[in-house]
């Protein structure tokens, strides 16, 4: 056994030092960590050569296990869904008074998902060796983004790591919610086009040139709209043609991706999709409801203005208004106010930033923003649900309209062709 002294800081933030007996320096880590204590430096007062080689040892075995934390790990993916609930149960035991190994231990006894599990086991081997929990996050950048990372960091410094969680994952939960509304708004018309496009080419590829078959034997001049049918027909069945149609697809994609891996070219398709007619406007209220959300949640959780910014531009999936807040961001480094360059980028709607001039004034900038958070997610919900309105009859007379021209197209020669035999 050997005495070392050690320097740590406890859940509130406060810095204790004293001393303790252990066999090695990686035992009083994990001692330390256990009763909640963050490591910051561990030093020997004494102890015999046994003890001098155990502590040798210990040293060159935390040397082993550090270079081995530091090791990258394939780790895949983790659902949205699954880091709500990991942010929801962390907040909890945090809460409750659970030491911080002690809660990775048990969340990564009740992860369900592989993913989710290794990286929890990679952040509790790399707390046990007394790394920060935000150091920890930062190596799967993947997985904790920096908003992520950024309120874990406000939650570690100043001691409410449960309270910052607990935001965390009802922020996580709101974004959730917001996503899932606009796939399922998308859904039905998702659907139903890709059934008509289905039923249109199994029409003009297979039942079309069974009649078209029919009218040439019978030697007949077709009409204008038929004529254009077979038209479409041969060429739809022709495999060149859809060779060359599949080739397209495929490289306008390829393309995209291409332009959408620059800033530059993703920030003209941002600028595009803003100009959109209809889905402008919704994606346009989606990034605000973001923008809003995001920062009233680092605000809340006392993540500085300047830091808040930034990350906030990360959030945010559209450069153009990424682009804006980092201008903000200079802007109040400058020594302005966070509304007036918001202003000026013309991207942030009058409402918002007379909230957030409001919140300026009274010191309640987070609030205000949750506030105008709640207000847009309201609105794209209630976009959404008009957008869909409108599209299921257009879509029915799309798809009506597509088939009645087949069917008369078809049916003209037929009629045709009954007249001449009556005659």
């Amino acid at each position: 056994m050997a005495t070392f002294s050690y320097v740590a800081r406890d859940q509130a933030g406060q810095t204790q030092q004293g001393t303790a007996d252990a066999d090695n320096d990686v035992s009083l880590r994990k001692q330390l960590r256990e009763r909640g204590l963050w490591v910051q430096q561990i030093s020997q007062v004494k102890g015999g050569a046994g003890a001098k080689a155990g502590a040798k040892g210990g040293a060159n075995a935390t040397a082993a296990v550090t270079k081995k934390g530091k090791k990258k790990v394939r780790i895949g993916r983790v659902k949205q869904r699954d880091l709500t609930m990991f942010c929801r149960q962390f907040a909890t035991m945090i809460n409750a008074g659970v030491s911080l190994v002690r809660c990775l231990a048990v969340l990564e006894q009740q992860a369900t998902a592989p993913s989710l599990k290794n990286v929890i086991r990679e952040l509790s081997n790399s707390v046990e060796q007394g790394e920060t929990l935000t150091r920890a996050m930062q190596r799967y950048p993947h997985i904790f983004n920096n908003l992520f990372v950024g309120l874990v960091r406000a939650g570690e410094v100043g001691g409410v790591l449960d309270e910052t969680m607990e935001r965390l994952s009802t922020f996580l939960e709101e974004d959730m919610k917001l996503v899932q509304k606009f796939k399922s708004a998308m859904t039905y018309p998702t659907v139903v086009m890709s059934a008509a496009l289905l039923i249109v080419w199994g029409l003009v590829t297979f039942i079309v040139p069974k009649f078209m078959e029919l009218f040439k034997d019978f030697g007949m001049t077709l009409p204008g709209p038929t004529l254009f049918l077979m038209n479409i027909s041969n060429a739809m069945s022709n495999p060149t043609n859809i060779g060359i149609t599949v080739g397209t697809v495929v490289g306008l994609v390829f393309a995209i991706n291409r332009i959408k891996a620059t800033k530059s070219g993703k920030r003209i398709l941002d600028k595009m999709m803003l100009k959109a007619p209809v889905f402008g406007v919704l994606i346009h209220k989606v990034a605000i409801a973001r923008f809003a959300r995001t920062m009233g949640t680092l605000l809340a959780s006392g993540v500085p203005i300047l830091q808040a910014l930034e990350t906030v531009a990360g959030a945010l999936d559209n450069e153009v208004i990424s682009g804006a807040v980092l201008d903000a961001r200079t802007a109040v480094r400058e020594g302005e106010r966070v509304g007036d360059p918001l202003e000026r980028s013309k991207l942030f709607p009058p409402m918002i930033i007379q909230m957030i001039a409001i919140g300026e004034e009274t010191g309640t900038l987070d609030s205000m923003l949750e506030k105008v958070a709640d207000f847009y997610e309201s609105e794209v919900e209630a976009a959404m649900e008009s957008l869909t309105s409108a599209i299921e009859p257009l879509l029915i007379i799309f798809l009506g309209g597509v088939v009645g021209f087949i069917v008369v197209a078809m049916f003209m020669p037929l009629v045709k062709l009954i007249d001449g035999l009556s005659k």
